[in-house]
């Protein structure tokens, strides 16, 4: 059994930044990687996916964007690059392919099981990801023989699909982004729409991430907010990482002849079943957009910034006046299913009585245990922490601690 002091599980952006506030601090450690460096970014992400944040915005502890288009958005293989060339220049010390089996508790520590072995520490970071599983809901079990089904881990560009109809159920960035783009191959869609959040690609003359930025928005803590289950899971804003459309947003897709429908309810009989409410989440989508302009445009008007363009409202989303509730899944229109529903992190490895009820795992600002600590998860200590951007500001805060604590222990 190898023993280090702290040992980071994971080598995406939020293990890399870990690790490289540590080696700041001058504490010890390894990162155990399933795979290779930037594992999820190589692997499980659709081909044409490009980051929501602009280049400049790519920004890790001592690590930033230097390259010629600070104003575009980095494909998959970029971001991999990215995240590579800053785990060489951080020295990262990284053991890849070494996949966890377990973690349990073990003399004051932890002991992780591995497929190369055993190792023991004081301190342990969870920085595996956000987005390790697919959330698929439970009607998925309903949906009749001969429908392909899909997830968006496991969708890599419209190739891959059966000719014929797709039905893609989820609105957030990723179910806009494939639709419009399984539509420009060819493709009938339809797309199940519930709960999300529209918002310009660019307002006022600068890109909508500029304005959360420097408004503060993305900075915004726990302490900050009534409800923080609910705001760790509002649906990521409907962009995508080009400057080509001004919205990427349900009437986006109307134009390209996507069929929207409201939420999918329930799959009875192998008829699809869907929620009338959908009139109702446009009209919540254009109020919370227009809530965060009007934020944007008090904070532009006490700066008196140069070259600012004037306040902007927009019409509002052109839902359809009559969308279907029903649709046969047996009459041959739809050939495939793409579950756009989102994500959630893989604990199962972790062997501790860390999780609620619903399994989810229970910390406070990435504090789990005594010397066990996650990082990445969305809205951890500021809305923005599962972003490039905002993971070094919660992997300092973690570094702190452990220093902290470490001082304590040997006092």
């Amino acid at each position: 059994m190898t023993y280090i002091g702290t040992i980071i599980i994971g080598a995406g952006q939020a293990g890399l930044a870990m690790s490289r506030c540590l080696s700041d601090r001058g504490i010890r450690h390894v990162l155990l990687e399933r795979g290779e460096i930037a594992n999820s970014w190589s692997h499980e992400r659709w081909d044409s996916l490009r980051l929501l944040t602009p280049n400049w915005q790519s920004r890790l502890p001592g690590f930033g964007y230097d390259g010629p288009d600070p104003d575009g958005f980095m494909s998959m293989p970029e971001i991999v690059g990215y995240l590579r060339d800053y785990a060489r220049a951080s020295d990262a010390p990284v053991e890849e392919r070494t996949r966890v089996l377990s973690v349990t508790a073990s003399a004051g520590g932890y002991e992780i099981q591995t497929n190369r072995g055993a190792w023991r520490c004081d301190t342990l970071v969870l920085a595996s990801g956000a987005c390790n599983l697919a959330s698929v809901p439970a009607l998925s079990a309903q949906v009749p023989p001969g429908i392909e089904q899909i997830n968006a881990l496991g969708y890599r560009n419209p190739g891959q699909l059966a000719p014929g109809g797709v039905l893609v159920v989820g609105a957030s960035a990723t179910g806009v982004q494939l639709a419009a783009e399984i539509r420009a191959a060819g493709h009938e869609v339809t797309l199940a729409a519930g709960e999300h959040i529209r918002v310009p690609r660019q307002y006022r003359g600068r890109d909508i991430q500029w304005w959360l930025e420097v408004t503060g928005v993305h900075a915004t803590r726990t302490d900050e907010v009534d409800d923080l289950r609910r705001a760790r899971g509002v649906p990521s804003l409907q962009l995508a990482g080009s400057h080509e459309q001004p919205f990427c947003d349900l009437g986006w897709l109307i134009a390209m002849g996507v069929e929207v429908t409201g939420r999918l309810g329930a799959i009875r009989d192998g008829v699809a079943l869907f929620s009338g409410g959908l009139a109702n989440h446009c009209a919540l989508s254009d109020l919370k957009m227009n809530r965060l302009l009007d934020t944007i445009d008090a904070w532009a008007e006490t700066c008196n910034l140069p070259g600012i363009g004037p306040a902007e409202r927009f019409a509002p989303t052109p839902c359809p006046s009559a969308p279907r509730l029903t649709m046969p899944l047996g009459d041959g229109r739809i050939r495939t299913i793409l579950w756009a529903t989102g994500f959630r992190p893989d604990h199962s490895w972790l062997q501790l009585p860390v999780f609620d009820r619903k399994g989810a795992l229970q910390h406070h600002e990435g504090r789990v245990a005594p010397g066990l600590y996650v990082l990445g998860l969305p809205f951890q200590r500021r809305r923005n922490s599962a972003l490039l951007d905002g993971v070094g500001h919660d992997a300092a805060a973690i570094a702190d601690d452990i220093l902290f604590q470490r001082g304590r222990s040997a006092a």
